[in-house]
């Protein structure tokens, strides 16, 4: 049916003002559903807010912990395919290879270790057996456990903190001395609580005194399980582990940040005949590895916030089709009485922004909080970045006007004669 516009009569015009008071009047007209509308909103925006703000601080804390421990261990190995070798060069780390790393700038301590090949009595291979203080005559109750040899170095290149007793020093390595420094664990199995007696236990019928307990490892955790011997004690009771043959590792502890730099020189400083009998391990680049776990983690957060934005769009899109639905009638009537398809497609689409400016703002302090919760649990600095504080209410009313996009046309397009009948 055409329309007839009669000369003189002026088409309708509503200011925004008026559009504006119609939206607010709607939203106002039924409180409890403008709430439960925005209220996928604010879910959607809290966890937006909330995941990046969380993303940020636990990055802050990562990368902290990768400049104060990560970045600073480097493991030198003596493995090496001797049918690779040149004629006349012999494997292994060769004379005091602690003291030729320690030349080299950055390097904090170094400290050799490996695990000696104990031979029992039948001429049998065993990793290590450990029987409690006692007789070695008496009824043999044995504990099986790791033995490692190590070298006095070896308990400041690992951080190792002594839960009581002391370690074996360069008097004890030079004499060769039958002692011992248990970790805590093997400590536990053994129900050993005092070294005061300093206690004997044998290994495989080799007697050793304790001289002290390890509580605790920063890395090479195996220490924990064992029983520590100097390095020397083992050479001289059970034969030194063959060079070339993997056995031997050299671990090295690192200032913040030298870590890329002492791996690089490492091997030319202990052998600098032919370094490549030596294999290195360093870390990766600290920077380039917390980056990656940042963007990860940032990555993950924020495909979890827009799922989160989806389903609040969601909400709003099914609430306010439904709210056109059941206003048809008054449509109709605005319709009749003049008003335009554009001024019924603005009202619905301001109302549904309006929403999800009002909760985008809910969801921002509720976010907000919620970063500040965690930390302060955790004693964590939190990590706010202002702009996505302050854009949560714009992405909340952008989203409310992609979900009241389609309510909104379909509102436009009611004819008000058949608004009317229904």
């Amino acid at each position: 049916m055409k329309r007839i516009s009669a000369k003189g009569i002026k088409s309708s015009r509503m200011s925004l003002v008026d559009i504006l008071g119609e939206s607010v009047s709607g939203m106002m007209t039924r409180p409890g559903r403008a709430a439960l509308t925005s209220l996928g909103t604010v879910i959607g925006v809290t966890v937006f807010v909330a995941t990046l703000g969380l993303a940020s601080t636990a990055a802050g804390q990562i990368s902290s912990r990768f400049d104060a421990m990560a970045a600073t261990e480097v493991t030198v190995t003596d493995q090496t395919s001797l049918p690779d070798l040149p004629l006349g060069v012999i494997p292994g780390f060769g004379d005091d290879p602690e003291l030729a790393a320690s030349k080299i700038n950055g390097l904090s301590a170094s400290g050799i270790y490996f695990t000696p090949d104990i031979t029992t009595s039948e001429d049998n291979s065993v990793q290590g057996s450990l029987w409690p203080p006692g007789p070695p005559n008496a009824e043999k109750n044995s504990v099986s456990v790791d033995v490692m040899a190590v070298t006095p170095g070896f308990f400041t290149a690992v951080h190792a903190e002594l839960q009581q007793g002391r370690e074996f020093d360069i008097f004890h390595q030079t004499r060769e001395e039958p002692v011992a420094v248990l970790g805590r664990a093997t400590a536990q199995r053994l129900g050993l609580g005092t070294v005061e007696q300093q206690p004997t236990v044998f290994i495989e019928n080799q007697p050793f005194s304790v001289i002290g307990i390890v509580d605790d490892v920063e890395r090479v955790p195996m220490a924990l399980t064992s029983v520590l011997i100097p390095d020397t004690t083992a050479n001289r009771i059970w034969g030194a582990p063959g060079p070339g043959e993997g056995q031997v590792s050299l671990v090295v502890d690192t200032e913040i940040g030298a870590a890329q730099q002492v791996g690089a020189e490492i091997a030319t400083a202990i052998r600098p005949d032919y370094p490549g009998v030596l294999q290195v391990q360093m870390p990766p680049d600290p920077r380039t590895l917390r980056d990656g776990i940042n963007n990860d983690m940032t990555g993950l957060f924020m495909a979890l916030a827009v799922v989160c934005l989806f389903v609040g769009a969601v909400g709003i899109a099914n609430t306010t089709l439904v709210s056109v639905i059941e206003r048809v009638p008054e449509i109709g009537l605005r319709r009749a009485l003049g008003a335009r398809k554009f001024h019924i497609a603005a009202q619905f689409l301001i109302e549904s922004a309006g929403l999800g400016f009002i909760g985008g703002m809910v969801g921002a302090t509720l976010g907000a909080s919620t970063v500040i919760g965690v930390s302060l649990a955790q004693t964590w600095g939190p990590l706010l970045d202002p702009r996505t504080i302050i854009s949560a209410p714009l992405v909340g009313a952008g989203i409310g006007l992609l979900a009241g996009a389609y309510p909104s046309w379909r509102a436009a397009r009611t004819e008000p004669a058949q608004a009317l009948r229904s």
